[in-house]
């Protein structure tokens, strides 16, 4: 894909020599770890690289002998899962839009490991890939420093809410996790739960909770109670976990969840327990995936314009467009809420 337009300077070799106040074969030596040198050398070269945020270039390697300046043609993507069908959307978006123009995505899937997402980072910038799509704004301070060291555009896709290392593309969580609050308030409803996972992982969900709260806090309000769970978000774990909230809070009126796939556990739990929607309870979820819409009832959920982010991510590969694109949110009323 040709006209690319990277943030900054790539670090090079040389400039971990001069960082480290060694010579370029010294430090070859040390990252290949071949040949002889001190243990000082050795230790002034591993300060350096992690300093400077240095990848060693395979690349180079595996183009023995092919002219300087040949492009990857290669564009590295890290997302956090494959079982939530949000980013394999976010990847069709993404391919549909670099197809044809000789450039192709390699993946990696972090598993919302922020150590694991290091590791992919700096695997795929060994590669010398053209572009590197991350998923989020939050990252370990390895991540932050190898992306902004690796002297090409960085792309961080789903999360506006707060600071990107270069390019941000996506839509305010916060303002998501707000509208679900005003909607089911305008409703009525009183006394609500909510059911999700971890917020120290899941950190975008945690921001949608964190702004749903403070809607209810102005409205004298508070969540009744809560149920996080660990491990992949699932329609069983939402059906558990709706089980186990509406066993400690019986006289709830509305559950909100983190995604529509506990959404579908949470509406299967009431079928079961002969409970109404939404006359006896009501249920909002979050993504407004396809499913929702053939429900009996259609889920009341957020709309998030994953497709939409996978090609607006892919423009921002060019030229010199916009720092920050919000491409928003529907709120879907449905029947459940």
């Amino acid at each position: 894909m040709a006209g690319f337009d990277p943030p900054g300077r790539l670090v090079t070799l040389t400039d971990v020599a001069r960082e480290a106040g060694v010579g370029e074969s010294t430090v070859s030596r040390v990252l290949r770890n071949h040949g002889s040198y001190s243990k000082r050398a050795g230790e002034r070269v591993a300060e350096a690289v992690a300093r400077l945020g240095y990848v060693p270039n395979r690349l180079a390697g595996s183009l023995a002998g092919g002219g300087a300046g040949t492009g990857s043609g290669l564009v590295g993507v890290v997302i956090p899962s494959l079982a939530n069908i949000v980013f394999p959307d976010l990847l069709r978006g993404l391919t549909a839009a670099l197809d044809g123009t000789g450039t192709q995505s390699v993946v990696g899937v972090s598993e919302y490991d922020p150590d694991r997402e290091e590791a992919l980072v700096a695997a795929l910038l060994s590669w010398r890939p053209e572009a590197l799509l991350l998923t989020g704004l939050e990252h370990s301070p390895g991540t932050v420093s190898l992306a902004r060291a690796a002297g090409v555009r960085v792309v961080e896709m789903i999360d506006t809410d707060g600071e990107g290392i270069d390019r941000v593309v996506g839509f305010s969580n916060r303002a998501a996790g707000e509208a679900s609050a005003r909607h089911l308030l305008a409703r009525g409803y009183r006394r609500i739960g909510y059911i999700g996972l971890d917020p120290g992982s899941d950190r975008r969900g945690g921001k949608r909770l964190a702004a749903f709260e403070s809607v209810l806090a102005e409205a004298g309000l508070s969540l009744v109670g809560r149920e996080v769970r660990e491990g992949r978000s699932s329609a069983a774990m939402g059906r558990a976990g709706f089980e186990a909230l509406l066993a400690r809070h019986p006289d709830l009126d509305a559950v909100y969840f983190a995604n529509d796939d506990m959404a579908l556990g949470g509406w299967f739990a009431c079928l079961a327990a002969g409970l109404a929607v939404p006359e006896r309870i009501a249920l909002f979820g979050f993504n407004g995936l396809d499913f929702t819409e053939a429900m009996p009832q259609p889920l009341s959920t957020i709309r998030t314009p994953r497709l939409a982010i996978g090609r607006a991510a892919a423009g921002c590969l060019t030229g010199d467009g916009p720092a920050r694109i919000d491409l928003g949110f529907d709120l879907i009323e449905g029947a459940t809420a």
